[in-house]
């Protein structure tokens, strides 16, 4: 049964299975790329993308369910994600890359609901699993975005 979804700002006619990832119907259906599959049971957050605002693991939510505005890795627009993308960069966040989009699609999330966060507000929304460990970096790029936010960018 073919279905209609918004990703990144374009409507897009799927026919795909009912229960079909939404992970699978971005990467294998409309050939985004930039999320990946990590876990497989949305503990992991390599496959995370913005629904409605709120950083949401696609591997977990069948299409059907899957309803709002979706936003990839490759449609991360706006002050925030330009921000964090600059913090990512400046503190080295990335090693090996593989958790980069969940990481960027959940900060983004996190800086547009909390402009301020604290270390807890950071922990509590920042569940991604990196295996090259940078998560002090990740903070430290998530409070510099924060700041950068505060100013003209």
């Amino acid at each position: 049964m073919p279905y209609s979804i918004s990703v990144n700002g374009k409507v897009h006619s799927v026919d795909v299975d009912d229960d079909t990832p939404l992970l699978w119907v971005l990467r294998d259906t409309i050939g985004l790329m930039g999320t990946k599959f990590g876990c497989g049971v949305g503990m992991c957050g390599a496959c995370m993308v913005d629904i409605d605002g709120k950083a949401v693991p696609s591997c977990r939510i069948p299409l059907t369910a899957a309803k709002g505005v979706i936003t990839t890795i490759e449609g991360v627009r706006g002050r925030e994600a330009k921000a964090v993308q600059a913090a990512w960069i400046a503190r080295d966040v990335p090693q090996c890359g593989y958790c980069q989009s969940g990481q960027i699609i959940a900060a983004t999330a996190l800086l547009r609901t909390k402009p301020k966060p604290t270390d807890r507000d950071i922990d509590e929304a920042m569940t991604n699993i990196c295996r090259c460990a940078t998560y002090t970096r990740i903070r430290a790029a998530i409070h510099d975005a924060a700041k950068t936010l505060a100013g003209p960018i």
